[in-house]
């Protein structure tokens, strides 16, 4: 929501406790708020509990959930976004992994407007160094552009998330600084505070590195594909 300058349209894989999604309702440029989750009692049942942490976004006008497989929803649906974002669970989870191979990301990125974002989440604990670069591998097949953000907030460090685009990311800070300044972003300022990123600047400190940089590093990774899985396989090894 912060980099895409006016998001209008926002696609949530995985519901959870509706955090993520939630996440998105303070922006005032949102007009559309899609979720895809598999277990319909999931944002009926849970969400409820977390209703302060998530902004009540069951219940928020803009918001539509559709019960379904998140592939075959992305890859049935003609709709494009602005934003799409997966939160799903663990690879090692049976059927996660396709939600982290080549072919799935490829599916999402037919799936974003011009100069649209993605974000993925990748576990770090319950886990193995060979199934994160793995994870970041793929991603970087379909979005060479993407960066790579750690969760190092209190030195937690538990968990990063990749971010792509078509294009190459560009951040004007100062132009994000202008934006929240005004008073209709005041809800969002506030969101980000309450997760402890006093500033603008505290968030995009988390910058971690991009598909150049990690290059050397993920040179031996394998690459997870529909037609293997191998994800799982790797990411098992640390669920142990």
């Amino acid at each position: 929501g912060l980099v895409h300058p006016d998001a209008k349209s926002v696609l949530v894989v995985g519901f959870g406790a509706g955090v993520t999604a939630g996440s998105f309702v303070p922006y005032p440029t949102m007009q559309r708020l899609a979720i895809c989750e598999i277990e319909p009692l999931i944002p009926k049942v849970v969400s409820k509990y977390f209703t302060r942490a998530n902004n009540d976004v069951f219940h928020d006008r803009r918001t539509q959930i559709y019960y379904d497989d998140a592939r075959s929803f992305i890859q049935t649906t003609k709709e494009k976004f602005d934003v799409i974002t997966s939160d799903p669970i663990h690879p090692w989870v049976k059927g996660a992994a396709t939600l982290y191979t080549k072919e799935y990301f490829e599916a999402v990125k037919a799936h974003l407007n011009p100069g649209g974002v993605v974000t993925q989440w990748v576990p770090l604990y319950e886990s193995t160094a060979e199934a994160v670069k793995s994870e970041i591998a793929t991603f970087l097949e379909v979005f060479p552009n993407g960066t790579v953000w750690a969760n190092n907030l209190d030195n937690a460090g538990y968990d990063i998330v990749l971010m792509g685009q078509v294009e190459p990311t560009k951040i004007d800070m100062r132009s994000l600084m202008t934006r929240l300044s005004d008073a209709r972003y005041r809800p969002v300022m506030q969101s980000l505070q309450e997760v402890g990123f006093d500033s603008p600047v505290t968030l995009f400190s988390t910058y971690a590195g991009d598909g150049h940089g990690l290059a050397p590093w993920l040179r031996d990774a394998t690459i997870n594909r529909d037609r293997n899985l191998r994800l799982q396989y790797l990411a098992a090894a640390g669920a142990n």
